[in-house]
């Protein structure tokens, strides 16, 4: 393998060339590992290579190493341990000395090598001495370059290795990083590699933190920082008191007092963008902490519980003097902005938006004399600055205090947003947005008779505008829609009319006009296709007739496009095709779930359509996953009359449950047999078979993902429930990966391990249910007998866990209900008499439940009540 070349070439500008190169150093990968990483350590390491090479080296090294997956990155550290231990030393020591490369660049790569070989061997108690040779690097004055590439790596480490790995060399760790960082540091280049060190580390110096000395000192550091010479210094520097903030909000007070409140007023204040934009999200960061403090709060009243965490009130205390600056950087916008680019008056709306619902009222009155005084500025800066501050703090206040102001500035909105007198596309675009939020946050504010009908002339003309305003303008009659017509949860019933009925059929006919445009600028196209179809799902009986009208209209658009497969040219061409499938695709699925089995009609239509554009797709397209849903909602509309669409769908199907490379698709495509097995019932007992096979071999496969194995085991229950007792052919080979799965437990040390055990614990006891349930409605409970140890074991386990979810308590309790009523006589007395589940049942009172969890803990204590006979502790 020339390695070089092969590096170079994957890097080239020619898509084949690159492709073929990448795809050689795959199979170099996969057919000699040992030869692939060592080949590439050597490029790193290689003083005379060209610099993109050594980094394309890095890059494949790094890729060599570290997964996004859990699974996978549990196989790349199992391929790595396994190397010979002369080999890894010989990697690790090229690497290594490449940290001390006369070119800073290729140090920056080698961190990452190192920092990745790290987070493989140190959780595993090898390589002991890298911690104590990185310090010795820190330390060596002779080569800057040494020390800020080190200094990359040891951020690297912290950031990637769970703390209590490291914790015997955390005092070390953390006062060489502090040195580089220091004012007495003269090197900015030094400083700068050790604040990012440092902000890469702070979550690993938890402990640090708790010890007022150091804590003072780190500050100190960090604080002094902000005043460094160098402006990524600087803006570094505010990194850090931003994630400071989020960490250790509550050791905070001190020095919020004596020097965080000037600091970052001055850092706000700054005429360079970087260093201010760090200082808003310093305070934007205040404001989300009070803000989730105040939830937490309200929520311990609740249950007569005293809140965890106390708000400072740092938000509130600090509002006289943040909130003028905030207010003053609301006008900084760019005449040309790119709304794509975050710059400091878009930092400056988002701030307000989280200090209104951090300090709620207070901000009304601080607020009102800038909108007041500037909303009719002849500076459009002026303009836009008023109207997006009234925008950003319609949430937090009390909708009584806001409701007075709403009806007074809409009719000032409403001309803004007017063409005729307004001329300035930001300010109309800003007015759009504003207008959205009321409808979102404020609807019932409205006057029906007036005002609604002035707000939606209003936006169904700004539809017509630009991209950025109609999408705007859509956002609010789909916010509109939403929130006036309410959400009737009884299914099959359609209210008579409703209170945006009078208007459909003007705002159906300006939404079709609008996505007749060619381009998608902005999404607005999009966003209008979104609303048509909210306005779908919220008809009422007196607009379905121009619901039939869309849906034939958007049938008609689907054929036409489809006809048009064979005259795609580009990638722009088929970019817009897939786009236009997917919206039409959405309205479908809207309509077949207003309409249920009324869809009939049109269902051979539909299906035909579905049908040919799964075949038009192509196998990696989104538009494929759409079409399968709406394949999925069509069975659920039409339930058992939904079998003779089935037999020319399961070619389509199969190969897609069988595609678990692509993962999203393999799951739409097992939900579907979920979808089908509901709609059809005992009678897709006949389709089962097939289906189990190719659930089972998903499991069986190693580089299947874990969330397709999720959707696999709940997809157990989905069938089970819909066949009942003719799912005894499947039930042993099910009960035992069930169990299996629930033997899994999670590394206390990694996230998420922890969070991947609590969605296969919660899917687990999700497919026993439909289990339990399916077998039990077919008088065949006691097929389920044998298997009762095991799950009533899972759920101890789900249930002791201090990490569990109310979902997984409230679920747990639950399938002990189905269980119950199950053998309700006595077969599992015992079992369910077990300490664990009494406390759970009569004396735990967990907080958080939901009106339903607590319905569903009252039922299972009742039918654990009868099936062991009043037994003591129930009676």
């Amino acid at each position: 393998m020339d390695a070089s070349q092969l590096l170079i070439n994957s890097l080239s500008p020619d898509a084949a060339t690159r492709q073929s190169a990448t795809q050689q150093l795959e199979t170099a990968a996969r057919d000699n590992y040992p030869g692939y990483v060592v080949t590439l350590s050597h490029e790193l390491a290689n003083e005379n290579a060209l610099a993109h090479v050594r980094n394309a080296a890095a890059v494949a090294l790094k890729n060599a190493l570290t997964a996004r997956d859990a699974t996978r990155q549990a196989e790349f550290s199992a391929r790595w341990l396994a190397l010979p231990e002369d080999l890894k030393s010989k990697i690790k020591q090229e690497t290594l000395m490449t940290l001390a490369s006369p070119t800073p660049r290729i140090g920056s790569y080698a961190a990452t090598v190192v920092a990745s070989v790290a987070a493989i061997e140190l959780p595993e108690n090898h390589w002991s001495d890298l911690i104590q040779i990185l310090l010795g690097f820190i330390n060596n004055r002779e080569s800057v370059g040494l020390r800020i590439s080190t200094l990359t790596a040891i951020g690297y480490i912290c950031e990637s290795i769970k703390p209590e790995i490291l914790a015997s060399r955390s005092n070390e760790i953390l006062t060489a990083v502090v040195q580089g960082a220091r004012k007495e540091e003269t090197n900015a280049e030094v400083n700068a590699s050790a604040m990012r060190a440092l902000y890469n580390s702070l979550e690993f110096v938890r402990e640090n933190f708790e010890r007022e000395g150091e804590r003072n000192f780190l500050m100190q550091v960090v604080c002094e920082a902000t005043q460094n010479p160098s402006v990524d210094v600087q803006v570094l520097a505010f990194e850090c008191l931003v994630r400071i903030m989020s960490l250790y909000y509550d050791k905070m007070g001190f020095y919020m007092e004596r020097a965080l409140f000037g600091l970052t007023v001055l850092g706000m204040k700054n005429p360079e963008e970087r260093v201010a934009l760090q200082a808003v999200e310093f305070w934007s960061t205040v404001c989300e902490e009070e803000a989730d403090i105040a939830v937490e709060a309200a929520d311990a009243l609740e249950y007569g519980e005293v809140p965890e965490r106390e708000s400072k009130d740092f938000a509130r205390i600090a509002l006289p003097e943040i909130l003028p600056v905030i207010l003053t950087l609301l006008t900084r916008q760019e005449e040309d902005a790119d709304e794509d680019e975050w710059n400091i008056s878009m930092a400056a709306g988002t701030c307000l938006v989280l200090l209104a619902t951090a300090v709620n009222d207070a901000i009304v009155p601080a607020v009102i004399p800038f909108i007041e005084s500037n909303i009719t500025s002849q500076d459009w800066h002026q303009r836009e600055a008023a109207v997006m501050a009234f925008g950003s703090i319609l949430d937090g206040p009390d909708p009584q205090v806001l409701a007075p102001l709403i009806h007074q500035a809409l009719p000032v909105l409403l001309q803004m947003l007017n063409p005729q007198q307004e001329k300035n596309e930001a300010v109309k675009d800003t007015t759009a947005w504003t207008l959205a939020r009321i409808c979102d946050l404020h609807s019932t504010s409205l006057n029906t008779d007036n005002e609604l009908h002035t707000i939606v002339a209003a936006v169904v003309t700004g539809l017509e505008d630009k991209p950025r305003i109609s999408a705007n303008c859509a956002w609010a009659l789909q916010t509109l829609v939403d929130n006036l017509s309410g959400y009737n949860y009884e299914e099959d019933v359609i209210s008579p009319t409703g209170p945006i009925s009078r208007y459909y059929e003007g705002v159906i006919t300006a939404l079709m006009r609008v996505t007749e445009k060619p381009t998608n600028e902005s999404n607005h196209r999009t966003a209008t296709y979104e609303t048509m179809g909210a306005f779908v799902t919220h008809s009422a009986q007196d607009t379905l007739p121009i619901v039939s009208q869309v849906i034939l209209a958007i049938l008609t658009r689907q054929e036409q496009l489809l006809a048009m497969q064979n005259q795609i040219l580009g990638v722009d061409d088929r970019t817009n095709w897939n786009e236009l499938q997917s919206n039409f695709c959405s309205i479908l699925m809207a309509a077949i779930r207003k309409l249920g089995a009324e869809i009939n009609p049109l269902v051979d239509r539909i299906m035909t359509n579905t049908l040919q554009l799964v075949r038009s797709a192509g196998k990696q397209s989104t538009v494929l996953e759409d079409a399968f849903l709406v394949v999925g909602t069509m069975a659920s509309a039409l339930e058992a009359n939904f079998q003779s669409y089935l037999p020319p769908f399961l070619p389509f199907l199969y190969p897609a449950l069988r595609a678990t490379e692509d993962q999203h698709l393999c799951i739409i495509a097992i939900g579907i047999i979920g979808d089908v097995c509901r709609a059809l019932g005992e009678n897709s007992a006949q389709y089962c078979n097939a289906f189990m096979n190719v659930l089972l071999e998903n499991l069986q496969l190693t580089t299947v993902g874990r969330d397709v194995k999720l959707a696999v085991l709940g997809c157990f229950g989905d069938v089970a429930l819909a066949i009942g007792g003719s799912y005894e052919p499947y039930l042993e080979t099910t009960m035992l990966v069930l169990k299996q799965a629930g033997e899994f437990n999670a590394n206390p040390l990694d996230y998420d391990s922890i969070d991947h055990v609590a969605q296969l614990r919660e899917t687990i006891i999700e497919a026993e249910v439909g289990i339990v349930s399916g077998l039990k409605g077919s008088n065949k409970a006691q097929l389920i007998l044998p298997y009762v140890p095991a799950i009533i074991d899972l759920l101890k386990r789900a249930c002791q866990d201090e990490e569990r979810s109310d979902t997984v308590y409230t679920k747990a309790m639950g399938l002990i209900g189905d269980l119950a009523e199950a053998f309700p006589n006595g077969e599992i007395r015992d079992q369910l008499l077990a300490e664990w589940i009494i406390n759970n049942l009569v004396k735990s009172k967990p907080r958080g439940l939901t009106p339903e969890g607590k319905r569903t803990i009252k039922w299972a204590k009742e039918m654990v009540r009868k099936a062991t006979t009043a037994a003591p502790g129930f009676a």
